[in-house]
């Protein structure tokens, strides 16, 4: 067998979850722990995506609803809400951080040969915090790039952006 073939037999295990009724994927070797929603502490001059900071055995953990995140319908949280919480690399070093999702679905063992190249919706559309998509038999599943997606540093180029485009 060659290396190339070896590679694209390659598995990963991703831990899928749903928002808006739609899967969506991370890699497991990033989370942590899942948890049910309980209340969280506020912080204060964060994006509004960022609910807050759990005290996770004395670590201090900051909250991303990807609902909000993915400017999707906002929802009332459910005894089936939960947050993943999941190691993070970031330009500073790695960084613990958590998601709230309407519920978890599935660990999913996928073939890199598998995963499809994230669709070109023109340059209005920000794919960038997607890995990929992946075809299952029952669903489509988006792949995401955690330590993208969950940047600190995008945080602050996004509320950046918003108070330039609100003219502040």
């Amino acid at each position: 067998m060659t290396a190339d073939l070896e590679s694209n037999q390659h598995v990963e295990q991703f831990l899928t979850f749903e928002l808006e009724g739609e899967a969506y994927g991370i890699e497991i070797l990033k989370v942590q722990e899942i948890r049910g929603w309980e209340p969280i502490r506020k912080i204060p001059n964060t994006p509004d995506f960022v609910k807050g900071a759990l005290n996770l055995r004395g670590s201090i953990v900051p909250i991303v609803d990807l609902r909000e995140r993915f400017q999707m319908e906002k929802v009332e949280y459910t005894p089936v809400t939960v947050v993943i919480v999941m190691s993070v690399n970031t330009p500073s070093g790695a960084s613990v951080m958590g998601i709230v999702a309407d519920a978890v679905s599935d660990v999913l063992d996928i073939k890199l040969s598998d995963i499809k190249e994230a669709p070109n919706l023109g340059s209005r559309i920000n794919t960038q915090y997607m890995r990929g998509m992946f075809v299952g038999k029952k669903n489509m599943v988006m792949l995401l790039d955690v330590d993208k997606l969950l940047n600190p540093e995008e945080f602050v180029d996004i509320t950046g952006l918003a108070a330039i485009a609100e003219g502040k």
